[in-house]
């Protein structure tokens, strides 16, 4: 049976290999690497069909090092031992040179299995490439992190899914034969959103609905028209992964439980980690939610923690609950908007003077030079609030935060413009 076109087109050297040019370019961390020899263990980071799993298999083979492979979505404990086992044993015939260990999904692996591996990784019996799609600082164990590089490889650009897809019009064993015209090229990069496996998944998809040989006109249209019949296929191999998780995140900014807790479902029933849907939930919790109801971000950091400590299918669970309250608690996005604008402005005022009586005054000398002279306690005074400026002189009275209208926020404003009329005028 013929392999599918992501798998056909798979570069084996990093002349064939597209995209990541910070990390393979000439000169570049990578491929200094690979050409010098000196290979250590690595964490490659970055969204899917980016090439991390490709990657490895290119610096396997250009270094000639054996390769072994664990999935941690099924290993165990027990696999990681027999792999490092048989590695230990077949260094001792090739040379001291220490095999390469890959882990796709390495962000799914346990304390355990991640622990099985720390010994072999800090005495050079394997050299660790792991693959994640998550934060491996949040994922990955401490001591292991502290082992290994990580690198973020980044969604393809524009450019780059250009040449790879006529990369495969030209060189693929199939579509090489086919008279194949491409016309417009905006709905293949829109659906393959930097995903090269995603991008040759909907070249195939859309070719294949042609009959027999006949000639292929790959337009807007026709590509549109071909993923909207074909969706059991392009959801089959995890292509709507984006979509069902945009349409989760704005169904719960949009205080809809029925479509969230739906798209939750689709997200389950796919396969999905439940701690990525956690994650998006405490940022949603954060971002959306907000200070209209500030217990939401203590539910959703409590989904996390039980959803990491109990995993599937219970976990569906308490995801479910914190889906419909976060969907149908009051909105606010008045700390995301207030972070945005700060930061904006801190780019542009680095150089702004913290006022001498707010800086500490670890020394005499600082102590001379009036460091901290004038601050007043907020605790010394009626209301534990002391009326002092804050800001640095060229940002008095900037506001950022703006307070929303909800019955939390109202309560905040009235507040607010009790202490700060200046930035809190009423009316």
């Amino acid at each position: 049976m013929l392999p599918p076109l992501p798998e056909r087109m798979r570069p084996h050297d990093l002349d064939g290999y597209v995209g990541q040019r910070h990390l393979v370019g000439k000169g570049c961390i990578l491929r200094n690497m690979i050409e010098s020899g000196n290979l250590s263990s690595f964490i490659l980071w970055g969204p899917p069909g980016v090439g991390k799993t490709t990657l490895s298999h290119i610096v396997a083979k250009s270094l000639g090092r054996e390769f072994f492979t664990l999935s941690a979505v099924s290993a165990g404990v027990k696999d990681v031992r027999e792999v490092i086992d048989r590695a230990r044993s077949n260094s001792l015939f090739s040379g001291g040179q220490s095999p390469i260990l890959f882990i796709d999904e390495i962000h799914r692996f346990n304390k355990a299995q991640q622990d099985a591996l720390l010994g072999a990784v800090e005495d050079g019996t394997i050299v660790l490439i792991g693959a994640t799609t998550e934060n491996p600082s949040f994922e990955v164990i401490t001591p292991l992190l502290s082992r290994c590089q990580v690198f973020v490889l980044k969604s393809l650009q524009k450019n780059d899914l250009q040449l790879l897809l006529d990369k495969a019009l030209k060189e693929d064993e199939i579509l090489k034969h086919r008279k194949i015209s491409v016309t417009e090229v905006d709905a293949l990069f829109r659906y393959s959103a930097g995903d090269a496996r995603k991008l040759l998944n909907i070249l195939e998809i859309v070719v294949g609905s042609s009959v027999g040989g006949e000639s292929v006109v790959i337009d807007n249209k026709r590509v549109t028209s071909c993923l909207q019949e074909n969706t059991a296929i392009y959801d089959k191999v995890g292509e709507m992964h984006y979509d069902v998780i945009s349409a989760f995140i704005k169904s719960v900014r949009g205080s809809d439980p029925n479509a969230a807790v739906y798209y939750l479902a689709r997200m389950l029933d796919g396969g999905e980690d439940p701690l990525f849907i956690a994650r998006r939930l405490c940022i949603l919790a954060a971002e959306d939610v907000g200070l209209a109801n500030p217990n939401a971000l203590l539910l959703a950091n409590s989904t996390f923690q039980i959803v990491h400590s109990i995993g599937m299918p219970e976990a569906r669970i308490p995801l479910a609950e914190c889906t419909i309250y976060l969907a149908s608690s009051a909105k606010s996005n008045s700390a995301y908007m207030a972070i945005n604008e700060a930061l904006a402005v801190a780019k542009e005022t680095q150089m702004a003077s913290v006022p001498l009586y707010l800086r500490n005054a670890p020394t005499q000398l600082m102590e001379e030079l009036g460091y901290g002279d004038g601050y007043r306690y907020a605790h010394d005074f009626p209301g534990h609030f002391a009326d002092l400026e804050f800001m640095p002189s060229e940002l008095v009275g900037r506001k950022f935060y703006e307070p929303a209208e909800n019955r939390q926020e109202d309560a905040l404003r009235a507040r607010l413009e009790s202490l700060w009329p200046k930035y809190y005028q009423k009316g």
